[in-house]
């Protein structure tokens, strides 16, 4: 085992160690069942009927979001990056949309749209302005004289994009959707767990909630984690292998 990978693990067992001297702390599993109470729970759990259907129908909608926010955030930004009034016009939207609290997205699209769609407008509401700020800073933050030597010999636009912007992007992007990522995922449960989604994985925290079962709650909470991280792992590989292939070009 790598070195990183081994230092991870050795984190892991230590927060699991944490957790269980907290459980016995309180002593009381209604408050704080204890990590290997969950993990019984979350054996049981996944084997249930409907678990799958579950946590596809949240991760369809979760990752719908998030793959508008992406487009919509990387396109913009590149218009926005080569015309200054689009992007004097899309600031008062973006700026909103970052300090304007995600439950009150979720409160007014409850009244405007159906529950069934509420995660994927909210996840991309969350990811859009993430996205779109990176991008336009990567773009901002392009070699000058190239772009002057680019303007000179005039370089068409495409190619500029390809071999001056999109490597000066690149970190940006990544970055960016490292934390995307994660807010799609926190937003698109919040919102489902609001609006009582039928069918999600938010309406399972929520029944866990009202029930009083701590070991559900935890249980799918660790589904979650699990959901997000293989999606970050999956997304980031597959924008790093876009970009590695771009640059063999």
């Amino acid at each position: 085992m790598q070195r990183p990978a081994l230092q991870k693990c050795i984190a892991v067992a230590l927060a699991l160690l944490v957790w269980q001297g907290a459980a016995m702390a309180v002593g009381l599993d209604l408050l704080l069942p204890s990590p290997w109470q969950v993990a019984c729970r979350l054996w049981s759990v996944w084997r249930e009927p409907g678990f799958f259907a579950t946590v596809a129908f949240s991760l369809l909608r979760i990752s719908g979001g998030f793959a508008l926010g992406l487009v919509l955030g990387v396109l913009l930004a590149v218009a926005a990056g080569r015309l200054r009034v689009l992007e004097l016009l899309l600031w008062p939207y973006v700026t909103a949309i970052k300090s304007v609290p995600v439950a009150s997205f979720i409160i007014i699209c409850l009244i405007w749209m159906s529950t069934r769609q509420l995660a994927v407008f909210i996840s991309f509401l969350m990811v859009f302005p993430v996205i779109y700020s990176n991008t336009l800073q990567g773009i901002k933050s392009a070699d000058g004289a190239l772009l002057e030597m680019a303007r000179v010999y005039r370089v068409p636009f495409s190619r500029r994009l390809g071999y001056i912007y999109a490597p000066q992007v690149k970190p940006f992007l990544l970055s960016g959707c490292s934390v995307a990522l994660g807010m799609s995922w926190k937003s698109g449960v919040a919102a489902e767990v609001i609006g009582v989604v039928g069918g999600s994985i938010g309406e399972r925290l929520y029944e866990a909630k009202v029930y009083f079962q701590m070991t559900d709650l935890l249980a799918w909470t660790v589904v979650i984690v699990v959901c997000s991280v293989g999606f970050e792992k999956l997304v980031l590989w597959l924008l790093r292998r876009g970009f590695a292939a771009w640059e063999g070009r």
